[in-house]
């Protein structure tokens, strides 16, 4: 299992349109054979910062999603509502309960 975590954080009165951005985003990354799980997030110290959990069933999994033309879609629209890096960790999954 490959997990990877995004933090995005949002230019201030811009998270309605990064909001219906992910909105279009979510139902295609749920069609994908590989995706676990796939959640957004506010954190709660930033209300105007995004976090993503993704899980994917292998490293295929996530290259296939990173490949898509609705994720490349998503990273132009993005540009306009989001300030900064995002920051994005991946990592593999060694044990769960």
């Amino acid at each position: 299992m490959v997990t990877l975590i995004a933090r995005l954080p949002i230019v201030e009165g811009k998270m309605d349109e990064a909001l219906a951005a992910f909105k279009t985003l979510m139902p295609e990354v749920a069609k994908e054979e590989g995706t676990v799980l796939y959640s957004l997030n506010v954190e709660k110290a930033d209300p105007n910062t995004l976090v993503v959990v993704e899980q994917y069933r292998d490293k295929d999994s996530l290259k296939f999603h990173s490949s898509t033309p609705y994720l490349k879609e998503f990273f132009e629209k993005s540009a306009s509502f989001t300030r900064g890096k995002s920051e994005v960790v991946i990592m593999e999954e060694i044990s769960r309960t």
